[in-house]
């Protein structure tokens, strides 16, 4: 029987650390999901001025404290990337990369997702756009297939996929590319929209049209309300109440996901009130 954690925490920037350490302090079972480095955007800091008791901070440095806080709590971090929660009535099931996880109250702390979808890419979800490569590789097998690539692990994914589909199509959005094959193909094109009929998905760019079976759209982070069905948002923010809860019951969330200010000592003290919230929310039960 899988085991079914008390709290999950999606993200592993300030909000979800310190929702992780109050949740631990409290007795209950913690599942951090999230990079084992902590956000990316705490490391690529050169200063932070206002964190309390901590002047003039390096980000590596306040990345450093944060997980060494984790370690001495013995608080390990699954480095995963979750793609979908489904709120199941008394507990969740969240999808990470190829694994399923349970449980009873979820803290979304995965920061806020930059930029908008492509058109297309909404209405394609789930029939044609995928935003898991290691979930859905396997029903586009000796098919040509399409990615999108936001980031380094998008490059891995790509040549993952290359071993499973007939071929893959890599379209970059940042410097980060896969090592190119004879099935594996760089095309330096900026994509525009994502059109599709008969099971058949055209990648439209600034030069032209690719056919493929799937398009892989592979970003940091999935938007709110695209990872959770049901989620109530306001644009790219979760909306919240003042202890952190959403609209749907034992799902919390807090940091820059929960809206602005955009600020580390915010997010560490949402994570602290959005995990004592969902505290509370399990010793209800």
């Amino acid at each position: 029987k899988m085991e079914r954690y008390d709290i999950a925490i999606v993200g592993t920037g300030p909000a979800g650390i310190s929702a992780a350490i109050t949740a631990k302090i409290r007795n209950k079972t913690v599942l951090l999901l999230g990079t084992k480095e902590a956000s990316d955007k705490i490391r690529k800091a050169k200063e932070i001025a206002n964190y309390p008791g901590l002047p003039s901070v390096a980000g590596e440095d306040l990345a450093s404290a944060l997980l060494g806080h984790l370690a001495a709590l013995e608080i390990p971090v699954t480095d995963k990337r979750v793609s979908a929660v489904y709120a199941m009535g008394d507990y969740f099931g969240i999808q990470a990369d190829n694994e399923m996880y349970e449980a009873r109250a979820v803290i979304l702390a995965s920061g806020v997702v930059q930029g908008k979808t492509l058109p297309g890419e909404d209405r394609f979800l789930g029939r044609g756009v995928s935003y898991c490569a290691t979930c859905d590789a396997m029903l586009y097998r000796g098919r040509d297939v399409a990615v999108i690539g936001y980031n380094a692990e998008a490059a891995h994914e790509a040549e993952f996929l290359a071993q499973v589909t007939a071929s893959v199509r890599y379209f970059p959005m940042t410097r980060d590319l896969p090592r190119e094959t004879d099935n594996l193909r760089i095309v330096r094109e900026v994509p525009k929209m994502i059109d599709g009929e008969n099971g058949v998905f055209k990648v439209v760019t600034d030069q032209g049209e690719h056919e493929v079976a799937c398009v892989f759209v592979l970003r940091n982070a999935v938007a709110p309300d695209k990872l959770v069905p049901g989620l109530k948002t306001d644009g790219p923010h979760v909306e919240v109440d003042l202890n952190m809860r959403t609209n749907l019951p034992g799902l919390f969330a807090c940091g820059d996901i929960a809206g602005k200010p955009y600020q580390y000592v915010k997010a560490a003290g949402q994570g602290n009130v959005a995990a004592l919230s969902a505290v509370e929310h399990l010793d209800s039960k």
